[in-house]
């Protein structure tokens, strides 16, 4: 079967949501990733209505406050419990679009006790997702990059993100956001994807940009060291049927450092045709390249 692919909001980060939509129809999308920093201030009614009319399918959304534990980088409240209390908020928010599930960060557990930050993500990751079943929604939680993943997560594989949902109680509503660039060179990814698919809930495509400069650095599939040809065919094995949702950070100054290749940069029309260029070739592109096999063993 065809892949379905969409792209998430951030690719496009300068565009409203408006713009948006009509990129993302006239370049041929099935889907978007909706995040909610793009739905302004003045309620909803219309966004939602111009959704509607787009017939675009929707992806993973990702709420304005993503994590459960503090993200030291993006700001936001330091207490579990605001966190949990906006995250339900979002849920409310989000709900209407219909997302294939909701985005969410464990947060870091620097400067706690490791037992009392465990404790606090997974009561906070309990109430998420009574809230969830609620609103008839999946949460997708993101295991990070291990590679200075410290700041972003206490979870870095699909195994500790299994075993995670498990001390929250295994909720039906808790799923798995698989993430290519978090999680390429994890030492177990292709035996975790065939175990695990039923729990993937939403998937998110890029590269790891070698040598990298910036966790808002990522490249366009097929475009960086990790070997997405053989990433998607081990998904698609396994038994993945939703969409691919495309999802490029690339930093132009908003976050700190101005790369000067910066997707955000360039004209939506033409990142997005790019995109799509790459995916399309990884997909139908050859086997695991060796030397990207290599480069795997070197990162363990």
């Amino acid at each position: 079967m065809a892949p379905r692919l969409s792209v998430s909001q951030i690719t496009t980060l300068h565009s409203s949501f408006a713009e948006d939509l009509r990129d993302y129809v006239a370049a041929g999308l099935a889907g978007i990733g909706v995040w909610e920093m793009k739905l302004g201030e003045d309620g909803d009614a219309e966004a939602l209505e111009r959704f509607s009319a787009s017939g675009l399918e929707s992806a993973a959304a990702v709420p304005t406050l993503p994590s459960v534990l503090p993200l030291p980088l993006l700001g936001g409240p330091e207490d579990p419990a605001e966190r949990v209390e906006a995250f339900c908020r979002s849920l409310e928010r989000l709900a209407p679009f219909r997302p294939s599930s909701v985005v969410c960060l464990t947060g870091t557990g620097l400067g706690r006790d490791a037992d009392e930050a465990r404790a606090a993500l997974t009561d906070g990751l309990a109430t998420i997702a009574d809230e969830a079943e609620r609103l008839g929604l999946r949460i997708g939680i993101e295991p990070y990059q291990r590679i200075g993943g410290e700041r972003w997560t206490i979870v870095n594989s699909i195994a500790e993100t299994v075993e995670l949902i498990r001390d929250a109680g295994d909720p039906p509503a808790l799923g798995i956001q698989f993430d290519f660039w978090h999680l390429w060179n994890s030492p177990t990814l292709y035996d975790d994807i065939e175990r695990e698919i039923d729990r993937f809930v939403g998937v998110h495509v890029c590269d790891y940009r070698e040598p990298t400069r910036g966790w808002a650095d990522r490249s366009l599939p097929g475009e960086g060291i990790a070997d997405v040809p053989r990433i998607l065919r081990a998904l698609d094995a396994a038994g993945w049927d939703g969409l691919y949702d495309i999802e490029i950070f690339s930093d132009d100054g908003t976050f700190g450092a101005e790369y000067p290749d910066s997707f955000w940069a360039a004209p939506a029309a033409e990142t997005l045709n790019r995109a799509q260029a790459a995916f399309e070739l990884c997909w139908s592109g050859p086997p695991s390249v060796a030397s990207r096999r290599q480069t795997v063993k070197e990162w363990r």
